[in-house]
């Protein structure tokens, strides 16, 4: 089975969000790695040097490779990606093979028999 890896990065305040757009598409895990920090272009800091910015979280769904880009467009829409500068940014990178999925594997199968 064809598999990729997307990657958010998203503001703390926008994970839930995410995390149920993307289930909608399809997703059938998630794992979250939390209190990151990132910079756009333009850093954000105060008079003082302070950072500004808020923490923000890595999200990582492996899902089947023909569910990916619906899921990245609902993604991108929950986070509000295009609509508000610096809210984030989603990605996906090509899974050769993984394991440890058999209790998800079956629903995977099912939703691409579905599809066929």
């Amino acid at each position: 089975m064809r598999m990729k890896l997307i990657v958010a990065l998203v503001s703390d305040d926008k994970t839930d969000k995410v995390v149920e757009a993307a289930r909608d598409g399809g997703a059938t895990g998630v794992t979250i790695i939390t209190s990151v920090r990132g910079e756009g272009l333009a850093p954000k800091h105060s008079f003082l040097g302070l950072d500004l910015t808020a923490p923000g979280n890595v999200v990582l769904f492996l899902v089947v490779e023909t569910r990916t880009r619906d899921i990245l467009e609902r993604i991108r829409s929950a986070g509000r990606f295009d609509e508000e500068p610096g809210a984030g940014v989603a990605f996906q990178i090509a899974t050769e093979d993984a394991v440890g999925l058999s209790s998800q594997l079956s629903v995977m199968r099912e939703e691409l028999e579905e599809e066929l």
